[in-house]
């Protein structure tokens, strides 16, 4: 029986950068940074939590060495608090946010990272 969802893979171009926004921009804190056997990736999370982790992979590195794996993120839906104040301060740090707009009585907006993935964020 799965308990829990651990850690969500995401496939970067850019291992450094891919980081620094998570940690800079959107306030995650950088877990653990793994090197072995020619393979390199970084754990992070949301600052709250690390129950659920991110796991930041090299693209590259993953499409040589498993060709079979699907190197395409998710639409990642997050949780907040206060989604004004999460909107303002991702604007302020030069991140394109969407529109905050109602969705089935909640309010969400979305942003992109650094690859042009999307990802989207609820008021809890």
């Amino acid at each position: 029986m799965i308990t829990k969802i651990g850690e969500l893979m995401l496939y970067v171009n850019d291992l450094d950068q891919s980081a620094n926004f998570w940690t800079e921009k959107i306030g995650f804190t950088q877990l653990a940074e793994h090197n072995e056997g020619g393979m390199r990736w970084i754990n992070i999370a949301p600052t709250s939590t690390t129950e659920t982790q991110f796991v930041l992979h090299d693209k590259k590195q993953i499409a040589a060495m498993h060709p079979e794996v699907p190197l395409a993120t998710p639409a990642l839906l997050f949780y907040t608090k206060d989604i004004q104040k999460l909107h303002e301060a991702l604007f302020n740090k030069g991140i394109p946010v969407g529109d905050i707009v109602e969705m089935g009585g909640s309010l969400t907006f979305n942003f992109p990272d650094p690859d042009g993935n999307y990802f989207a964020v609820k008021n809890s």
